[in-house]
């Protein structure tokens, strides 16, 4: 994607071909902040400190960080050690232990000599898989968007989205925000209704940030407000990501989605999940009862950080000394109330179904051959 026309990822190697350069997010929406990991701990704080985050992206900087750790020792138990390691950082996103497998996948039984260069190989691999997955949703969910601006005889198509699904939670493109860029590039006017996404802000801090320099027109809003909106005919569509879906199609993702999906039902609002693959646990069915639901440092709910007037970054209290918080990270949205999961494979219905017919390979069936 662009920042101001410069294009830019979320996660590189970096010029000495080993070290791993990203994006530090926690600077956003304020300073443009570029960090260098060296080691397994530095990839184990930046995933847990939320340096990285997002599914897809917190899946490659897993992987990155399997690399960075057998650069400096490359035994089976350092490769034991660093996926331990790692998936302990986040509980809930199911990219992370993906990546995980996939990399002890590539490396575990080859000689030590090629364990690093086959680290490196799978790693970048997870990566541009990443962006080509991405890249499909985005042609897939752009003809959701022209069917919207066809509706409205060309006229601007608003679209509500929540937290950050954009390119900052990939490696690149963005899921939810995938087929915005696609509408946007292509010339399809829309604006995008950004909640500020509480208590972190991603959505205030980051969505709006990688969407105007990029140049889509965007309007941050509190987070109660998009119900007001749909009320009164201001967003046409709905588009979130995903942090973890069943394979019966519940959704888990940032607190609140859920909110939003029951007023987007209301009001007859198409209310669309940006679905990659590796986000898809096949292992699971019922999303309410089985997803681990992460709960983070209450002080996220009772401070806030923001721009000082003098330029620096501070973080002052917002709740009375010695108040009680509770600050539940996600909830699970049940696939009755999904219009439809945008994939890399097709717009599909929320259901066992249609996701087993798109994905065989990952419930033990064989994928259709397009051949005779």
């Amino acid at each position: 994607m662009r920042v101001d026309g410069k294009p830019m990822r979320t996660i590189w190697l970096e010029a000495d071909g080993w070290s791993v350069g990203v994006i530090d997010q926690t600077q956003l929406p304020h300073h443009l902040v570029l960090k260098r990991l060296t080691s397994l701990d530095d990839a184990a704080h930046a995933i847990r400190t939320m340096v990285v985050r997002g599914a897809p992206l917190i899946g490659a900087a897993a992987a990155f960080g399997v690399c960075l750790a057998l650069h400096a020792d490359a035994s089976d138990e350092a490769l034991e050690h660093a996926c331990e390691t790692l998936a302990a950082t986040r509980p809930t996103a199911v990219n992370l232990r993906w990546a995980l497998d996939q990399m002890a996948a590539a490396v575990r039984n080859r000689p030590r000599a090629e364990r690093v260069a086959a680290a490196y190989a799978r790693a970048r691999d997870i990566a541009e898989e990443d962006v080509a997955i991405n890249a499909a949703m985005g042609r897939h969910g752009l003809a959701l968007i022209e069917a919207a601006a066809s509706r409205k005889n060309g006229g601007r198509v608003d679209i509500l989205t929540h937290c950050n699904a954009g390119w900052l939670a990939t490696v690149d493109i963005g899921t939810a925000t995938a087929p915005i860029y696609a509408a946007h590039d292509k010339g399809i006017p829309v604006h995008v209704y950004v909640d500020e996404t509480r208590p972190r802000n991603q959505g205030a801090a980051l969505t709006a940030w990688e969407l105007a320099h990029h140049g889509v027109p965007c309007t941050v809003i509190v987070d109660n407000a998009g119900g007001h909106l749909m009320q009164h005919g201001k967003v046409d569509l709905a588009i979130v990501g995903a942090d973890r879906a069943t394979a019966q199609g519940d959704v888990c993702n940032k607190i609140g989605t859920y909110l939003k999906a029951l007023a987007a039902r209301d009001n007859g609002v198409p209310f669309y999940v940006a679905l990659p693959s590796p986000t898809i646990d096949f292992a699971i069915s019922d999303g309410l009862a089985e997803i681990p639901i992460e709960e983070r440092s209450p002080e996220e709910v009772t401070k806030v950080t923001g721009l000082a007037p003098d330029g620096r970054i501070e973080t002052v209290e917002i709740t009375p000394h010695g108040a009680s918080a509770a600050n539940y990270g996600f909830d699970v949205t049940p696939a009755r109330l999904i219009t439809a999961l945008i994939t890399e494979r097709g717009v599909l219905a929320p259901n066992r179904d249609a996701l087993a017919a798109a994905f065989p390979e990952r419930t033990g069936k064989q994928r259709p051959s397009n051949g005779s």
